[in-house]
């Protein structure tokens, strides 16, 4: 048996088990997905036990809660009131933020609708009509350019780097391409063709797309494959692209940590980044500065809607600066306004 598998057998009841199960099996999320609805319905449905037992959420009584108890008789108990109750409960006592919420009352949602069009045992969703936390929109956040270069100088000029040729090629794949973390951990050597013109990637949802590579990619590429080849002699996953130490599959917390290693290097911790925001610097750099087309930056990240890429089209700094500069008062002060007026007026 899987390890997703056993862990959604792992506390839980058997109408959540067979939702996720749905979700994994039937409909192909990825294990990520389903551990996060996993973890978000035993929130939800521990506070739901509370609500109808009567027990405190400040007790010691509620750190026992167990969710075995969810069966059909106990959704048909659930109200929109009380959803709305737990939402009010995870901002005031447990300090979620807008976004934590609202990914919550997705997972509700959803369970909540295979319960009704799936299992058929619900006449109505109770969370359909609860509109969803607005969203800050935020920009964001990326490097620039400079800052970039100064990230891969950084793995170079470490002298006791022992896989510098591997981190180098992850961050460059990170900056050029705008891979997420489980495509590149999940890359494979017979996932590249022959001359490394493209890759390809498994994205969200299980979907496949090829990422093409430009020189940087190609050239560090095959400088790491290089040195795999001699010094890793003991490798126990041979297609897996990336390696750990151990001649495994590279694990997303070692990728992390190397990230925020470098970025500390670079002087760039302060700027709170990961390798999320390299994804993002990678869209930014290629929006802003390379001009290339949203809708080709839309099928390069493997963003299923426009809507989402379009968070990239915010104008920078940069460019706000010099609009303010063109605007034909930009010259005009307390010291040569009289001049500039009597001139207008000479004729």
């Amino acid at each position: 048996m899987s390890e997703m598998k056993k862990r959604i057998r792992e506390d839980t009841s058997p109408v959540v088990e067979r939702f996720l199960r749905y979700k994994l099996v039937i409909q192909g999320r990825s294990p990520k997905t389903v551990e996060e609805y996993r973890l978000d319905l035993h929130t939800f449905f521990v506070y739901q036990v509370a609500l109808q037992k009567g027990i405190s959420p400040k007790s010691e009584e509620f750190k026992n809660i167990t969710i075995d108890c969810v069966n059909h008789r106990f959704l048909q108990e659930i109200t929109t009131l009380d959803i709305l109750e737990f939402l009010v409960y995870m901002a005031n006592e447990r300090g979620n933020s807008t976004a934590s919420r609202a990914r919550k009352l997705s997972a509700i949602k959803t369970f909540f609708k295979y319960m009704v069009t799936t299992e058929r045992v619900l006449e109505k969703n109770p969370a359909a009509d609860i509109e969803t936390p607005k969203r800050k929109n935020a920009l964001p956040k990326h490097l620039s350019e400079e800052e970039s270069i100064s990230l891969l100088t950084s793995v170079l000029d470490d002298k006791e780097a022992k896989y510098k040729e591997r981190d180098f090629c992850i961050l460059t794949l990170f900056l050029n391409c705008g891979m997420r973390l489980s495509e590149l951990v999940g890359i494979n050597l017979s996932d590249m063709d022959r001359d490394l013109r493209s890759l390809r990637v498994v994205g969200k949802g299980n979907k496949e797309r090829i990422v093409y590579l430009n020189d940087a990619c190609r050239d560090a590429i095959r400088s790491y494959l290089e040195c795999r080849a001699q010094n890793l002699t003991d490798v126990k996953e041979p297609n897996a692209l990336f390696l750990s130490r151990l001649g495994r599959r590279i694990s997303h917390k070692t990728v992390q940590w190397m990230v925020y290693k470098y970025l500390e290097q670079a002087g760039l911790e302060y700027k709170h980044f990961s390798t999320h925001k390299l994804r993002h610097t990678a869209a930014t750099l290629m929006y802003q500065e390379g001009g290339v087309d949203i809708l080709a930056l839309k099928e390069i990240l493997g963003h299923s809607q426009l809507s989402t890429t379009q968070i990239y089209t915010h104008i920078g700094d940069k460019k706000l600066e010099e609009a303010v500069s063109k605007n034909p008062l930009a010259n005009i002060n307390s010291g040569n306004i009289r001049s500039v007026k009597k001139e207008d007026g000479e004729e």
